[in-house]
């Protein structure tokens, strides 16, 4: 015969350790089993009602299944507002370099002391630091993915550029050099990773180099801010993702702002997923707009 649903008001809209619910008399193991409530980790649970993202699971690992714990890497990265982790990915913890820590399922620990200031609190929980969790991700995997990272990091508003280069500076171990190379090479204006890849590209094209979200004006004032352009020859290149996706009144707009650039006497050349994957197109048509 099935369980009933039974919510006490204690435990509704939030994660907890069975053990706990049962040593209280909260809930019996039958009611546990049932259908109000999900499993997590081992011996922590959550109400039914919850999605189970990421984030719920990164915070229910520190608060109850590694007390102490703070939330690093991809999983820092969910709590700050960037998602580099899938709901049912790994949860990333630091704890302290001496701590005792049971193997657990479904997460990963890494063992090292940190100090104060690379420990802020998102979502209820210690996280390492925007800097920090920047660095530890930057650290690895291609060198442009870093560079979009940082540049992801500083567009959502959550640290600035030159504070993820004065942690860089001070970074020593795993990753470190690397590290400090996409610092030195984001440089925080991108407003999406592809506009990133396409600065990154630009940059080591032999072409003159863009001004990166330059502002055009005409005699009416205000026209738009271009991607990259060279302001000089009034040529600009955009990543066309912005133009596609959108609301039937943002796309009449952008037409509008691309017929004044164009009555302004701007050339706007625009870059594709494919032009960056094959780039070779591309920079053939820069070149004959810059006259090069």
């Amino acid at each position: 015969m099935p369980v009933p649903p039974h919510r006490p008001a204690e435990l509704r809209g939030r994660a907890f350790r069975g053990s706990d619910a049962l040593a209280a008399g909260t809930l019996s193991r039958g009611r546990l089993r049932g259908p109000s409530w999900q499993r997590l980790f081992r011996d922590v649970y959550a109400c039914a009602d919850l999605p189970v993202t990421h984030a719920l699971r990164a915070r229910a690992a520190a608060q109850l299944l590694v007390p102490g714990a703070v939330v690093s890497g991809a999983s820092a990265a969910v709590l700050w507002g960037l998602p580099l982790a899938g709901p049912l990915d790994d949860v990333e913890l630091t704890v302290a370099a001496g701590a005792n820590v049971c193997r657990e399922p479904g997460v990963r620990v890494r063992r090292r002391d940190l100090a104060p200031d690379q420990v802020a609190r998102r979502g209820g929980v210690p996280v390492t630091s925007a800097e920090l969790t920047v660095l530890d991700l930057a650290g690895t995997g291609p060198l442009d993915d870093a560079v979009v990272l940082v540049d992801r990091f500083v567009d959502l508003g959550v640290t600035r550029l030159a504070w993820v280069r004065e942690a860089a500076a001070r970074a020593r171990g795993r990753g470190c050099r690397q590290a400090r190379v996409a610092a030195g090479l984001a440089d925080g204006l991108a407003g999406s990773p592809q506009e990133t890849r396409l600065r990154l590209l630009l940059h080591r094209s032999g072409l003159p180099r863009p001004v990166a979200q330059h502002v055009v004006r005409d005699a009416a004032g205000f026209v738009g801010r271009v991607d990259f352009g060279w302001p000089e020859l009034r040529v600009a290149v955009e990543y066309e993702g912005r133009w596609h996706g959108e609301s039937p009144q943002r796309v009449a707009a952008d037409r509008r702002r691309l017929n004044r650039l164009r009555a302004a006497g701007w050339t706007v050349v625009f870059a594709t997923a494919e032009d960056l994957a094959d780039p070779a197109r591309l920079l053939r048509w820069l070149a004959e707009a810059l006259g090069c």
